[in-house]
């Protein structure tokens, strides 16, 4: 359709270490690509607690908003959020 753009999407993620349990929050626009970078070891932050697994997932089609989010999760009223958003996950891999 002339004069329309293509979006991109923008993910905000949580993943969660298989090694120690604990969780990573990030920014991505190629979410897979992204995932497979911190399984592979090649996020400097990240490559001594693999292997992840994603957990949670929101998208957005501005990038600023995406990026105010992922700051928002990192803070202590986000974590709070994201704990009762999946209390239901947490709830089956603490009963495994």
């Amino acid at each position: 359709m002339p004069g329309s753009s293509i979006s991109k999407w923008h993910y905000v993620y949580v993943l969660r270490s298989e090694k120690d349990k604990n969780l990573y929050i990030g920014y991505a626009v190629d979410l897979m690509r992204r995932l497979g970078q911190h399984n592979a070891r090649k996020n400097f932050s990240t490559k001594s607690r693999t292997p992840f697994k994603m957990i949670y997932v929101e998208a957005t089609l501005n990038e600023e908003d995406a990026k105010r989010r992922e700051g928002y999760f990192k803070t202590s009223q986000g974590r709070r959020f994201l704990k009762l958003r999946l209390i239901k996950y947490f709830n089956s891999v603490n009963s495994e």
